[in-house]
């Protein structure tokens, strides 16, 4: 009782009282299963290489966690009793990065490995809040499981022998699929803000639920996040839209407090009602493409989360007499203009968005040689995406999409085919033919003479 009193107060790790150590629980692979050949080659390679130059490696953190679950890493991050520079010095292929914690990017065949040195127990430099503003401090092993997040995230697997080290009972919590933290939430929420975000991601990714001393003091510290650089919310928020389960984890952030003012992007659309089915299925959409390894699109990702204040404000301008794409386009202005002024998107993102939307009205279009033309536009294939899901939603008839996804896999003869029955439906539908431009006797004359030279 009398080390634990000592441990909270001082927040010493857990495996630290005084001078006395107490040691982990090593795991066997008899007890764990998970096999050396389930790490990929690049993370045997680095651990490998830089335990034979006489130091400590570990595969650590989610990667340790995802092979527990049977879940297959996306990457794998190594932790090491080398400095950034020993690191450096081991691999050719590598580069130190990093200003407030250096660490090392290792890179064999296309695969990168993260590196970093196991950190120590004292912070360098916080501001007034707590926030950590430098942290070059390095440590033990045992330091190093006390500076990491959750319980499920402090686990260090060793190749060699093929254990698990455990500090702080992070096998025990992942049975449970219970997410805690390590030392005093409330501390370490101010030591980084982003730590909330991350709770409530992990939680909804893999359906875990957050321990209640985790959980309380969440909301009571959301307003320190507003402090954060926009860069790096922007940087989580993608995380959390591209973690595979990004309606869940939306959810969660409102469920949380989290959502109100920290993501002006997102403020609207969680705080709107009867907009869910739009967003659900644009979600969805990017979700499976995570989960069958796809390529996604942060530009289609971002307008359709925005999609529905762009079309509220369409509808509006549309109403009070405005032309259709001028109308669009002033939509559109005003919607980033809201959005830049607490939370700019950057550019390379912006630009696919807004070429995503603009393009919407040029479906309606589906006569004479504006549709072949539409068709070699760079963007079509998203814009056409974007459309079915507009369609799903009921925005607009299932009959145009299909129209147009019959145009985009036809021959030359079927469409024109194509584009003369969208005439004749509209005809029958009471369209009104266009009339055609009378050009001016000088402008015939001209052109007369033009096909009398070519003939």
């Amino acid at each position: 009782m009398i080390r634990k009193l000592i441990r909270r107060v001082l927040e010493l790790p857990a495996g630290v009282v005084g001078k006395r150590r107490v040691k982990p629980r090593v795991i066997p692979l008899s007890q764990h299963g998970v096999r050396r050949d389930r790490l990929s080659q690049a993370a045997l390679k680095v651990t490998s290489r830089l335990q034979e130059a006489g130091f400590t490696a570990y595969v650590v953190g989610g990667a340790v966690r995802d092979l527990l679950l049977g879940v297959n890493p996306k990457d794998f991050d190594v932790a090491t009793s080398a400095t950034p520079e020993q690191v450096h010095h081991l691999f050719r292929r590598s580069r130190i990065i990093g200003r407030r914690f250096k660490i090392v990017h290792v890179m064999v065949g296309p695969e990168t490995i993260e590196v970093t040195t196991f950190r120590g127990g004292s912070i360098d430099d916080t501001n007034e809040t707590g926030r950590i503003m430098a942290d070059n401090s390095y440590g033990s092993q045992e330091e190093d499981a006390h500076r990491r997040d959750f319980t499920v995230n402090a686990l260090f697997y060793d190749p060699s022998d093929e254990s698990i080290i455990d500090y702080h009972h992070g096998v025990k919590d992942l049975q449970a699929r219970k997410l805690v933290m390590i030392g005093q939430p409330a501390r370490r929420y101010q030591e980084d803000p982003v730590r909330m975000l991350r709770a409530v991601r992990l939680a909804a990714k893999l359906n875990f639920e957050i321990d209640e001393n985790t959980r309380k003091p969440i909301r009571a510290h959301a307003h320190l996040l507003k402090k954060e650089p926009p860069a790096r919310l922007f940087d989580e928020m993608l995380k959390l839209l591209m973690s595979g389960q990004a309606y869940s984890c939306l959810c969660k952030l409102r469920e949380e407090g989290l959502s109100r003012g920290v993501f002006p992007l997102l403020d609207a659309v969680l705080d709107e009602r009867g907009d869910d089915q739009f967003l659900q299925l644009g979600l969805q959409s990017t979700d499976e493409r995570i989960r069958e390894d796809k390529p996604v699109s942060v530009g289609f990702l971002l307008a359709t989360l925005l999609w529905r204040q762009v079309s509220q404000q369409w509808t509006a301008r549309l109403k009070s007499g405005e032309r259709p794409v001028q109308a669009l386009f002033d939509a559109i202005a005003e919607v980033e203009s809201l959005q830049d002024n607490e939370f700019a998107i950057p550019r390379r993102f912006s630009a696919t968005m807004r070429e995503i939307w603009v393009q919407q009205p040029r479906f309606e279009n589906r006569s004479g040689q504006r549709p072949f033309r539409f068709l070699e536009q760079p963007r079509f294939r998203a814009a056409f995406d974007f459309l079915s899901l507009r369609a799903q939603a009921g925005e607009v008839p299932a009959s145009l999409v299909q129209w147009w996804d019959d145009f985009q896999h036809a021959d030359h003869d079927e469409r024109l085919e194509l584009v003369a029955n969208a005439r004749e439906e509209g005809s029958a539908n009471g369209a009104p033919a266009k009339k055609r431009k009378r050009r001016r006797p000088s402008q015939r004359r001209r052109e007369s003479g033009e096909q009398g030279v070519e003939s």
